[in-house]
């Protein structure tokens, strides 16, 4: 991760619940006292978060002492400790909150990703996101796909042109996007085409894109259509796929298949944090 994005966003977050100030933990505590936590899990999976604890409690207490007891895409046991964070008793509880949201929802993240990794068992196949994640946090949440054993898929608008279904129809064809894309872009951008027929496949075979995206497309009609492209070509399934059916698109010959679902509607990981007495 950006470690310098990571700390901004950190900041606006803990100004979000602090707001003027904790008055709980300040009118118990002041500025006086240490204190210990420490992170357990209440759930088996995949740990995602080292650097949200690190940065988020050091942001509030210079002086605050962490100590990892588990590095990021670990497996982990449910009533294992994770962490260990020491310091004034008040900037514990002050971030206490923030942190433990991240942290759950990171691991959530990297859990469900090694277990799509897992259910399609393919030594070519890769398992990527896609930008339905939550604004705000894409760059955490991306992070926590990797660190399940995912990869990542473009970042925003900006890092790849990806030709979609309207775009194809307010453009006319295929061949028309790409071209205007074409005659436009820098050599460094990659060009991707979103398609669900046949004849749409050999148009942007025909165009020289990047990379063809096979959209809600049954597992052998990809085969069909992976066929058809040459190598060179980087293939992608995506759309309607569940963890359930993730196996049937196991032998599609797809470079990757990209789900949404490992973001945008994840359970977090039940993580609690507990004074360390």
């Amino acid at each position: 991760m950006n470690h310098l994005k990571l700390r901004l966003q950190l900041e606006s977050f803990f100004l979000e619940d602090i707001g003027e100030r904790d008055v709980t933990s300040e009118l118990i505590f002041g500025s006086a006292g240490k204190g210990e936590i420490v992170f357990i899990a209440k759930d088996s999976g995949i740990f995602c978060g080292e650097e949200v604890i690190r940065t988020g409690f050091r942001l509030l207490d210079s002086d605050a002492e962490v100590e990892m007891l588990i590095s990021d895409g670990g497996k982990v046991e449910k009533g294992q400790k994770l962490a260990v964070v020491s310091g004034r008793t008040a900037d514990l509880l002050k971030g206490e909150r923030v942190v433990l949201n991240l942290v759950q929802r990171m691991s959530g993240i990297a859990t469900r990703t090694r277990e799509a990794v897992e259910a399609l068992g393919s030594s070519h196949t890769r398992i990527c996101d896609t930008r339905k994640t939550t604004p705000g946090l894409r760059m955490m949440e991306k992070y926590a796909v990797r660190c399940g054993g995912g990869f990542n898929h473009r970042y925003g608008l900006y890092d790849a042109v990806m030709i979609k279904d309207n775009h194809i129809s307010f453009a006319g064809s295929i061949a028309n996007a790409v071209e205007a894309v074409r005659s436009q872009l820098g050599h460094m951008v990659k060009i991707e085409v979103e398609t669900e027929t046949k004849e749409q496949v050999l148009e942007a075979v025909a165009a020289r894109v990047d990379c063809i995206m096979f959209d809600n497309t049954a597992p052998e009609q990809i085969r069909e259509y992976a066929a058809l492209v040459p190598e060179g070509i980087t293939t992608e399934a995506s759309g309607g796929i569940t963890m359930e059916t993730l196996g049937s698109f196991r032998d599609t010959g797809v470079d990757y298949i990209s789900l949404g679902f490992l973001t945008h509607s994840v359970k977090a990981m039940d993580i609690s944090v507990k004074v360390n007495l």
